[in-house]
């Protein structure tokens, strides 16, 4: 039996070649990347399809009927509860239902998996938007500035927000302690980008939080990281 997902509107710009497999709307940002990374580590199959910024696919209307916030990622999951099709969008969501779909990274008690949430609501929160903030003043259009006050206000919260996780990591191999989790795969791609894509390595001083460089090392050396960076692959 063929799955049909016509009823969502977003197949007609971007068709299912294999509808029975969860369907990923995406781009390789830290954003993008979180939902690629946990479906490679948990060997799910999943048909990726690139969201282009440059010829404003986020904006489109086939687009925007799965995520009105015109922001990637989003998923339709052939196989939702019930045994119908799902929708989701916003990563943090995104990496929570698939976690507790399949039952692997995330605590199984009620407690650790509150905990969870919290990394995750930290990161969505602070991390991503604070450190958007600050590639934006340092490396884009925030560099034609002459009042660096702006830019120095991100530098100053990044560099706070790394010290929150370089005391949390003290003594740990992950956010919860011995575990790999969905908080560490929501939070270091964007460690990555800062010191990266954002080129803001010395100006946060990222060698003052050794324990972040450890754990960022142990991150983007799993094979699935590695994989689900570059996914969905740019045309």
């Amino acid at each position: 039996m063929t799955l049909d997902l016509s009823a969502f509107p977003i197949t007609q710009k971007w068709p299912a070649q294999h509808p029975e497999r969860l369907q990923l709307y995406s781009l390789p940002t830290p954003n993008g990347v979180k939902v690629s990374i946990l479906l490679e580590e948990l060997g799910l199959p999943y048909e990726p399809h690139l969201v282009s910024f440059e010829t404003n696919d986020q904006l489109s209307p086939a687009f925007l009927s799965l995520n009105p916030n015109n922001k990637i990622p989003a998923i339709i999951d052939p196989d939702g509860p019930g045994g119908k099709p799902l929708a989701l969008f916003e990563s943090g969501a995104i990496l929570f239902y698939l976690a507790e779909k399949t039952g692997r990274f995330l605590p199984a008690d009620a407690a650790g998996r509150y905990e969870a949430l919290q990394w995750v609501m930290f990161q969505m929160g602070g991390i991503g938007p604070m450190f958007g903030q600050l590639g934006f003043f340092h490396k884009f259009a925030g560099k034609a500035y002459e009042d660096k006050r702006p830019r120095d206000r991100y530098v100053a919260e990044s560099k706070r927000l790394l010290g929150v996780l370089e005391q949390r990591l003290t003594g740990r191999d992950w956010l919860l302690g011995t575990d790999y989790s969905i908080a560490d795969i929501a939070t270091f791609p964007w460690v990555r980008n800062l010191i990266g894509f954002y080129e803001a390595r010395e100006l946060v001083g990222f060698e003052n939080f050794p324990n972040v460089s450890r754990v960022l090392e142990a991150f983007v050396a799993r094979p699935a990281v590695v994989k689900g960076l570059g996914i969905p692959a740019r045309g």
